[in-house]
């Protein structure tokens, strides 16, 4: 069976998700459950970022009871290489902090860390992305580039499709609803725009889903509009 799929708005190894990232660990049935912590997407804000993200995943997740690992995919090279692809084959959880999510795309579209973490899930693995590491779990990306992300044109490109059909805008909560519109207009025939709000996560698989965290998940149907809070069912 498929192992169960969290995007997460914002908070990724902070307090703030405590809760969440032990309910995580405890689906993945394990006492010490084995976590790559994957700070790709930070890679093109320098170095120091990337190691502060790594640094402070496997922080978090060690005062959980977990034992985590960071996996140091930097660059394509990074992402085919044995010692990544053998510490995402091997986790319970694998967790993809925020950043750029074009770039963390690219790394695991068509790499062997890709064809790893597609393994891993369908082994039951637990996949968590925050961020730009929800968006690329989604169905659908909308292109960054040097725009920002909101307003038109949007370009459009395939992401992973964990959860296919989806767009996922996280930091939903900190951006001014009236800027998501174009995006709403824009979105692919079918795809449903999913609004996460920040230490916000939406966790579940195979079509059933639980809102947890302190906001709200949105989920534009089309030009309708649906709020859940923590503790709320969402259907995908």
């Amino acid at each position: 069976m498929n192992g169960v799929i969290a995007l997460v708005g914002s908070g990724e190894f902070t307090g703030a998700m405590d809760e969440v990232d032990r309910g995580l660990l405890a689906a993945t049935g394990r006492d010490r459950p084995r976590v790559a912590i994957v700070p790709t997407a930070s890679w093109p804000d320098g170095e120091a970022v990337f190691m502060h993200w790594a640094a402070q995943g496997e922080a978090h997740f060690a005062a959980l009871g977990a034992e985590p690992l960071p996996v140091l995919i930097r660059d394509r090279a990074g992402a085919d290489d044995p010692a990544a692809v053998a510490g995402i084959s091997n986790a319970d959880l694998v967790y993809f902090s925020g950043g750029k999510p074009d770039h963390l795309l690219a790394m695991l579209r068509d790499s062997a860390a890709g064809a790893a973490l597609r393994e891993a899930h369908a082994r039951g693995a637990v996949i968590a992305g925050c961020s730009a590491g929800a968006m690329v779990l989604g169905g659908h990306q909308f292109r960054m580039g040097g725009r920002r992300f909101l307003g038109l044109p949007v370009g459009w490109q395939d992401a992973l499709g964990f959860v296919p059909g989806l767009v996922v805008v996280p930091h939903y909560d900190a951006i001014p609803e009236t800027l998501v519109a174009p995006l709403v207009l824009a979105a692919p025939e079918g795809a449903l725009v999913v609004g996460i709000d920040e230490d916000t996560a939406v966790v579940g698989r195979d079509g059933g889903w639980r809102v947890q965290g302190r906001g709200r998940v949105t989920v534009w149907r089309g030009r309708r509009r649906e709020r859940h809070r923590a503790g709320s069912a969402v259907t995908f």
